[in-house]
């Protein structure tokens, strides 16, 4: 146990102090929190090295009354605009204001969870799940204040979490939903199998007929590999043509980032890169974990990307992979729901648990915080099937 300061905070469970990166090797429990997910203490490690730019990294260490370590929750700062999901007029209004107020509607958040994917409890075992959860929930509002935080955020849990997460919209926190990843089920015998009995009449037609097009086109060929520092400097670019065409962007991957997940990760990392004519045109950062192929990030060649529709046929290739190695399931990040629909994918959904840290302002944001949920405006989210589990 530390030495008694004011950063520790009481709870009727035990404490709860927050510690730097730099001292994660002297807490063993450290390296047991996230080892039942994909992204686990190593991932954490790494985007803190690799993903520093408007990030202020820490975690929460959360003790019991008899000094036992029972979990160490990542959480960060940032300064974010809150009305970045609101319509067109709407954001008029606030760039107005803030001519004269140039901070309007920015604030300083507290958010818990992973900057780079969706957010997990920290725990060794699945019986302190609700432990965890109660703890946080003490002391999270707390931290927030004296950081001068404006914030609390809980990012992008999934829904499996809400009776564990109960306590949060119980008290003073808000639910809503975050934007969704998306699920698709392997169990066929490639692609065409895939297409044959899952697929339209209509959506077979558009894929075969895209798919078409590449037989006028010189050949694309696809390898697959765990390490792509050797070819970083090409692929990058493609991933910022992607990233600079998103409507909605939290994260920025950097070279570094890219490197060091492949040297972390080897046993997770893949990286799938499409060459035609020797040239990069387009690549995919993917994780492999528990019988589930996790589609992270994407980069493409713009305007070839448009013209052989390269974005099915990474889709296509990445399936057929995963599917020829014995993976279950397929999981992408969020985004690019239309063609996802279309496809027989369903929703993943995962929720933001938000509060202000103000006791006179959180009765108004409470009002206010289902009208800058993000999904409001994806009309191809309501079309899914699960859509009511949003």
């Amino acid at each position: 146990m530390p030495p008694e300061s004011p950063e520790r905070i009481e709870t009727k469970h035990g404490w709860v102090y927050a510690v730097s990166g730099g001292q994660l090797e002297q807490l063993p429990a450290w390296r047991t929190c996230f080892a039942d997910q994909r992204k686990d203490h190593r991932f954490y490690e790494l985007i803190e090295r690799t993903i520093r730019s408007g990030f202020e990294y820490h975690y929460f260490v959360l003790e019991d009354r008899t000094g036992r370590i029972r979990g160490v929750q990542p959480f960060f700062f940032r300064h974010e605009d809150v009305v970045a999901g609101l319509g067109t007029m709407a954001r008029v209004a606030v760039e107005w204001m803030r001519r004269a107020f140039p901070n309007f509607l920015k604030l300083k958040m507290l958010m818990v969870g992973c900057t780079a994917g969706e957010g997990h409890l920290s725990f060794a075992a699945p019986e302190e799940e609700a432990w965890i959860a109660e703890s946080l929930h003490a002391a999270l509002h707390l931290h927030a204040r004296r950081a001068k935080a404006s914030l609390v955020v809980l990012k992008e849990f999934p829904s499996a979490y809400r009776g564990v997460m109960g306590c949060f919209p119980r008290d003073g926190y808000t639910r809503i939903p975050s934007m969704p990843m998306v699920r698709l089920g392997l169990g066929y015998a490639g692609f065409e199998d895939y297409m044959s009995k899952v697929l339209s009449k209509a959506m077979r037609h558009s894929l075969r007929r895209k798919f078409k097009k590449l037989a006028d086109a010189p050949p694309i060929t696809m390898e697959v590999v765990n390490d792509v520092t050797p070819f970083v400097d090409e692929l990058y670019p493609l991933y910022l043509q992607v990233f600079e065409r998103s409507k909605m962007t939290f994260e920025k991957l950097t070279k570094e980032y890219l490197c060091e997940l492949g040297r972390t990760m080897p046993d997770r990392a893949r990286f799938f890169i499409w060459r035609q004519s020797g040239k990069a045109v387009a690549f995919s950062v993917c994780l492999v974990h528990g019988g589930g192929i996790y589609d992270e990030y994407l980069g493409l060649q713009y305007p070839l990307a448009l013209d052989l529709h390269l974005y099915f046929v990474t889709l296509r290739d990445i399936l057929q992979w995963a599917m020829t190695n014995g993976c279950t399931t397929y999981l992408s990040s969020a985004l690019n729901y239309d063609p996802k629909l279309h496809l027989k994918c369903d929703l993943v959904p995962l929720d933001l648990y938000v509060r202000h840290t103000s006791p006179w302002l959180n009765p108004f944001f409470r009002r206010i915080a289902p009208l800058l949920e993000p999904t409001r405006r994806e009309p191809a989210l309501r079309k899914f099937p699960n859509a009511h589990e949003l």
